[in-house]
């Protein structure tokens, strides 16, 4: 009986680099074959092959461990595995606070009851746009808390009339069986369908983004308008109060110290009037001197508070101004037909201030430019310098409180400043008309 293992066998083995058999292993009478001629054809095919066959090639580095899926997809598979008990949680307490509340409201405590419920239900609204935001990113504004005015009445009417609790209710009683179906299908893919489990949660991820998007949000454009207003508040009273301290303190520290030292210094001179008239009259040139300095610190803070230039001759000379006391060369341009609002007019001069001020202080530039024109009912400032630019937002310019206070009223600031420069600010206000223009 003929072996099944013959030297063609061992030849094939080598050839595509399986160890052959040791000699142990192989049929009796059969002997393991002589190799050169599988040398000789790799040294036919490649010459350097045979040159480096005695020193083995380092192995290759396996690629580091790494997990099936993504990280936002386990997110949104713990959000769909969620899902049947959060929906269960929300179907029975808007069927019990809905059916109980209306089911009593023939007697004197259905109303309250109902609105009561209500009132739980943004609480379970609020946890929902909270988990949608953990696990999958969907960033909802929290609506509006509200009115508090009116007694137990107004309470109780407000509530009544709270769109976003109704749709929170409406929230609860469709996604029961959403959850079920989610659910089930997420179990089970994990466990059966793993390869294409990444594909059905995020279908199904995103029908619930669109869920709560529509059903979680604020009511409309209004409450989203009032939620943004009360943020824009909060910014302008912090300016107002950062403003006051920082007058307050010039005051104190600039021309109330210069002003008492000149109190002191004409006392000590109405002394010495009649014993040293010389150091008597030297210390009255030194107090004028003084004066002379108190002076010019009120008008720079008069300046800071609004200069009498943007008031009596407009935006183009006062940015003027302030561009002359810039350290680099500054070329202003103001296209404006008529003057806005004083209190756009203020704003802008103190951006352009400001953006200048950082000119000089970290820009390095060699020049600079601010361009002031209108486009429709916009007022847009653009302040442009060739120095190293990598301006940042956090970087310690500034940039991010001017930003704040642009956002309060309705204005925006956009920022372009690559590594090596230049570097563009443009700032967009809203425009207004003076009374009577």
């Amino acid at each position: 009986m003929r072996s099944s293992y013959g030297p063609g066998a061992v030849l094939l083995a080598d050839l595509v680099g399986i160890s052959p058999l040791p000699l142990t292993h192989l049929p009796h009478g059969v002997a393991r074959p002589s190799t050169g001629r599988l040398e000789n054809m790799t040294a036919d095919l490649d010459p350097a092959a045979s040159s480096g066959a005695a020193s083995a090639s380092p192995p290759r580095p396996r690629p580091p461990q790494r997990t099936a899926y993504g990280k936002e997809t386990w997110k949104e598979i713990a959000f769909l595995l969620s899902n049947l008990f959060t929906a269960l949680v929300g179907f029975v307490y808007a069927v019990v606070s809905v059916l109980l509340g209306v089911g009593l409201s023939v007697t004197v405590i259905g109303l309250p009851l109902l609105a009561l419920g209500l009132g739980g239900a943004r609480l379970i609204g609020r946890s929902e746009r909270a988990r949608a935001r953990a696990l999958l990113g969907v960033e909802i504004a929290e609506p509006s808390p509200l009115p508090s005015r009116g007694g137990f009445f107004g309470w109780l009417w407000s509530t009544l009339k709270d769109p976003v609790a109704w749709r929170t209710q409406l929230y609860g009683l469709i996604r029961l069986p959403w959850g079920i179906v989610t659910f089930t299908i997420a179990l089970v893919s994990l466990i059966v369908l793993w390869p294409v489990l990444p594909f059905l949660s995020r279908g199904m991820a995103n029908a619930d983004r669109g869920m709560v998007r529509g059903l979680l949000s604020p009511s409309d454009e209004l409450e989203r308008r009032i939620a943004e207003l009360e943020s824009d508040r909060g910014v302008v009273v912090d300016t107002a109060a950062a403003d006051l301290r920082r007058i307050e303190r010039d005051l104190h520290d600039g021309a109330q110290a210069r002003l008492v030292a000149l109190a002191m210094g004409l006392g000590l001179a109405k002394e010495k009037l009649l014993d040293d008239p010389e150091t008597a009259a030297a210390m009255v040139d030194e107090a004028h001197g003084e004066v002379k300095l108190a002076l010019q610190e009120l008008r720079d803070l008069a300046r800071g508070i609004h200069p009498a230039v943007l008031t009596d001759r407009g935006l183009s000379a006062a940015l003027s101004s302030v561009s002359a006391r810039c350290t680099v060369p500054v070329k202003v341009t103001v296209d404006l037909s008529e003057r806005p609002a004083e209190a756009i007019e203020g704003i802008a001069y103190f951006t352009v201030s400001e953006l200048l001020q950082n000119v000089s202080k970290h820009a390095r530039a060699r020049s600079a430019s601010v361009e002031v024109w209108r486009a429709k009912d916009r007022l847009l400032l653009q302040v442009r310098d060739d120095g190293a630019g990598g301006a940042r937002f956090d970087g310690g310019t500034g940039l991010a409180g001017l930003a704040e206070r642009l956002g309060a009223v309705d204005g925006l600031l956009v920022l372009d400043s690559p590594e090596g420069g230049p570097t563009t600010v443009t700032a967009e206000l809203p425009w207004r008309s003076r009374p009577g223009a």
